[in-house]
Order: C-alpha cells, then sequence, then structure tokens
C-alpha cells in the first residue's frame, strides 16, 4: 500500500510503500482495549497495605479466660473486632500487572495506527528537524494542525525541533522505540516521519 508523505509545512514530497495488511482495514477495538487495560494496569504502583493480625502493635496475650466469664470468648486484643485492631483481607503490596502475548501489543499498535489513518489523522513526514530554537517559527509551521493535541514519532529527534516543540502545550514528542497504544489514542493527531514507520513496520511484522 501507497501512502502519501508530506514535509514539515504539508507539501506534498512522495509517498512511501508499506506491506500489504500493516494497516488493517478493520480494526479491532478489543484488542486495542485489551492493551491499554494492560498499560494502566502495569504503571499502578500496588503500594496500597493494611495491618494483619501480626502486624498490630499490642501483646499477644490472651485477654481473659475462654470460659466462666459469661463474655463472648477472645483471643487476642488485637482481632480485626477490637477498636485498633488488624484488618481482614485488607490490600496489600503486589503488583496489577497482567500477561499478554507479544503478538497481541504489537497488533494492538498497528490497529491503533490503522484507527488514526482510517480517520485522517495519521500524517507522515519525510523528516522533523529545525533551523534554530524557535517555537514561534515551529508553531507557524505546524499551524495546520490548529492546536489540535499532537504526538511526534521520530527515532532520533534533532535537537532545535525538540527543544522548540517543548514549548507548546498541545504537542508531545515520544521515540520510535516508546511508541505505544495509550499514547496514540489518547493525542488527537499522530506526526511520525517515514523512516520511523519503516522501522515500525519492521519491528512490528517480525515474528
Amino acid at each position: 500500500m501507497l501512502i502519501n508523505v508530506c514535509s514539515l509545512e504539508r507539501a506534498e514530497s512522495g509517498n512511501i510503500e508499506l506491506a500489504d495488511g500493516f494497516l488493517p482495514e478493520n480494526v479491532r477495538a478489543d484488542i486495542i482495549k485489551m492493551v491499554v487495560d494492560w498499560q494502566l494496569l502495569k504503571r499502578m504502583s500496588g503500594c496500597h497495605k493494611t495491618k494483619t493480625i501480626s502486624e498490630v502493635s499490642g501483646t499477644g496475650k490472651k485477654p481473659f479466660a475462654q470460659k466462666g466469664t459469661g463474655r463472648a470468648r477472645r483471643g487476642s486484643n488485637r482481632a480485626p473486632q477490637m477498636r485498633g485492631g488488624a484488618v481482614v483481607h485488607g490490600p496489600v503490596v503486589r503488583s496489577h500487572e497482567v500477561s499478554i502475548p507479544k503478538k497481541v501489543k504489537r497488533l494492538a499498535l498497528r490497529h491503533a495506527l490503522a484507527d488514526k489513518y482510517n480517520s485522517s489523522q495519521l500524517f507522515i513526514v519525510d523528516k522533523m528537524d529545525a533551523d534554530k530554537v524557535s517555537t514561534k517559527e515551529l508553531l507557524n509551521r505546524i499551524s495546520w494542525l490548529k492546536g489540535e493535541n499532537a504526538l511526534f514519532i521520530d527515532s532520533y529527534f534533532d535537537k532545535n525541533f525538540y527543544l522548540s516543540c517543548r514549548n507548546l502545550s498541545f504537542a508531545d514528542t515520544l521515540l520510535e522505540v516508546g511508541l505505544n497504544v495509550y499514547d496514540i489514542l489518547r493525542h488527537k493527531a499522530v506526526v511520525i516521519t517515514a523512516a520511523s514507520l519503516k522501522e515500525l513496520e519492521k519491528r512490528l511484522l517480525a515474528q
């Protein structure tokens, strides 16, 4: 499949050929959601913790005799029903991460890119560079984005472009090796260089 390539100012500069099926025609929302859930669960800290009966401060002595007092039996003042006692089945420090196959992660990335392409929100440019560090000048060059939330992707960012882009509140930069489904979905427009897209194609179609 042939996809048009343009400059950063949206001037036509050729096209790029991608393998058939790299960007699926029918986007699987369920696969995308599966990977997004995996990403959100993986980044959870899981540091919530309550004390068990062995961790609560206090004596281990039995408060009173088991029988003969007329009171309900009790073996510890640190029991869950006591004030300041332990918590039953409370949260513990753990990882919330779930396991999904690598092929599913790669497939979800392709479907997320296909979704942007089908909705005309995926833009392939020949290069991302700048003659000098100037946010105003870069803003004029990408005025066609109309201030939409955009994600710029490249294998290696030109220093002037990166520093100019850093002050734009609606623009984020991300290296090609770190591209993920969640970042694609939370940006309205995705701008990627042709070279990075070819590297991405090679990586995602690998068996």
